[in-house]
């Protein structure tokens, strides 16, 4: 597509010439329109935006450099190259401080007049192309804080309220609505019986390969999204759409295909998914999907795709109880809380007790789905060895009875005893080391997944301790920390704010001012003056 070049100058026969001579398709360019002085070139400028202006110096109403001043103070972007039959230095010197490319005597060269042309116009698509990539990184890097926000607030880790410093200024994200979308491995399948024998790294190289398949196939689909991993082998899937769009299950479902298809494919995998029945706004997420991975989890026969919550009457007091104590025994095994554990397990065995012959049979698969979550946990939490672990999963690919089933949890519940004071020492240790390995890079674009590998823990688990040992989440504390550096910084010394913001970890000085702002209310440039103009009062 081509650029638009506008040529002002008071005699008609010198831009019918510049019309006619220069080639200016050649150089990517097309006229725009013309004007006599710098008024009537002022009037486009204000109606349509032009790529370069060719203008005189010498006009009558208004000259060449008045417009050229009116250009700038306007912010108008245009580039412009100024030409003029007099060689006084003066002018030159006005033009270059006005920010003029460059300045051509009549009468006019036009080879050299090409040949400027084409070199400011090589410069300025150069400055666009570094500008979009610029753009583009920043936008990435927005794209991956808000992954990591939208995990804690999935998980239910942090508040999400127009209080909440991260979103200060930003009330557009409050008001955000997503599609929901979870999709889980079945660990119980014949084919991930492979999945549980790879090694850490291997695993972690799988699910980082299904987060690239899933985010571009989103993106082929010029759909604005998050994937987010909550664990081994499950993640949701983010998708934002327009307030004014109404919900639309049949195309919602069609795109979970594209995925499902776009990863069986990739990766050789085949997982399921379940989709939340609405839209869901920032503030509901936790709630839609704990009720989707609920729904996924009582689901005894999975279907590939289903939608939660369903139709169906299934979902009894019975179940949702079972539910319940499910996820406080498995949240209780996961803090090592092993007062809680007995007492879920109590609860469990006593609800077990009072169902009939029926029920037991409806609830087996299920209680069966419950224990293979439960090894899911322990696994990214390192409690058995290898040969344990294989053992256990060789019973469990077995057909037995409930009893069977509840020697299991209680192996593997005992075994979360044994190890709990051990693993509270070793969680504590783990966090320190976390924070000390946070002080030392901050300067560096941090992520949760690298600071969970440095202390040998899974991402969710690692995020789950963070939040119980500091009360804030990984991205909270990072940024804070970041932030009261960036303003000591501000406030005693006079390196730059683009220093500065690498100092910090942030390479873009702009990302790094909107977060600033929205941490402090103010943007790098005024805290400073202010806090520095305090401190030289104070002194004085």
């Amino acid at each position: 597509m081509n650029g638009k070049v506008l040529l002002v100058d008071d005699e008609p026969h010198i831009t019918r010439n510049l019309e006619k001579v220069i080639p200016w398709e050649m150089l990517g360019l097309t006229v725009g329109g013309t004007a006599k002085n710098g008024m009537e070139a002022l009037e486009l400028l204000e109606s349509e935006s032009f790529d370069l202006v060719l203008c005189d110096i010498r006009m009558p109403v208004m000259d060449g450099l008045e417009l050229v001043r009116h250009i700038r103070e306007k912010g108008t972007e245009s580039d412009i190259i100024m030409l003029s039959g007099y060689q006084d230095f003066a002018y030159t010197r006005a033009a270059i401080q006005y920010g003029v490319k460059d300045y051509v005597l009549k009468p006019i060269p036009y080879d050299e007049l090409t040949g400027v042309i084409a070199r400011v116009m090589a410069n300025q698509r150069q400055k666009k192309k570094q500008q979009s990539e610029e753009q583009q990184k920043i936008g990435r890097m927005i794209d991956l804080a808000s992954e990591k926000v939208l995990y804690d607030i999935l998980m239910d880790y942090t508040e999400v309220t127009s209080g909440n410093w991260l979103f200060n200024g930003e009330e557009q994200e409050l008001d955000k609505k997503y599609v929901l979308i979870v999709l889980d491995l079945d660990v119980s399948s014949e084919r991930t019986k492979d999945w549980r024998e790879w090694s850490d790294k291997e695993r972690k190289l799988w699910n980082f390969a299904v987060c690239n398949v899933l985010r571009e196939r989103l993106q082929q689909n010029g759909l604005h999204h998050a994937v987010i991993q909550i664990r081994d082998g499950e993640w949701c899937v983010l998708i934002e759409c327009e307030k004014t769009l109404a919900y639309n299950l049949k195309q919602i479902t069609i795109w979970t295909e594209l995925l499902l298809t776009a990863v069986k494919n990739h990766v050789k995998l085949s997982l399921y998914a379940g989709i939340y029945r609405d839209y869901a706004d920032i503030k509901a997420l936790s709630q839609a999907y704990k009720m989707v991975q609920q729904g996924m989890q009582l689901t005894p026969v999975q279907e590939q795709i289903s939608v939660y919550p369903n139709d169906c009457a299934g979902a009894s007091r019975e179940d949702q109880a079972f539910w319940d104590t499910s996820e406080k025994l498995i949240g209780a095994v996961k803090r090592g809380d092993t007062s809680v554990v007995d007492e879920e397990l109590k609860h469990l065995t006593a609800q077990l007790q009072l169902m009939n012959e029926t029920s037991l049979g409806r609830f087996k698969p299920m209680l069966h789905f419950f224990v293979l979550n439960l090894m899911r946990e322990t696994k990214e939490m390192g409690i058995f060895s290898r040969e344990q672990e294989d053992l256990l999963w060789l019973k469990l690919d077995r057909r037995f009875g409930i009893k069977d089933l509840l020697s299991v949890i209680l192996q593997v519940t005992k075994a979360v005893a044994e190890k709990s004071t051990d693993k509270k020492k070793q969680s504590e240790r783990s966090m320190a080391e976390a924070k000390a390995f946070l002080g030392r890079n901050l300067y560096r674009d941090l992520s949760v997944e690298e600071a969970a590998t440095h202390v040998g823990l899974s991402t969710s688990y690692f995020s789950l301790l963070f939040k119980q040992t500091y009360n804030e989440t990984f991205i909270e504390y990072v940024t804070r920390e970041r932030m009261e550096k960036a303003k000591s910084l501000l406030a005693d010394t006079m390196k730059s704010i683009a220093q500065i913001a690498k100092e910090v970890g942030y390479a873009e000085r702009r990302y790094f001012t909107k977060v600033f702002m929205k941490y402090t209310g103010e943007n790098p440039t005024d805290y400073r003056s202010k806090h520095q103009l305090v401190q030289e009062e104070q002194e004085s």
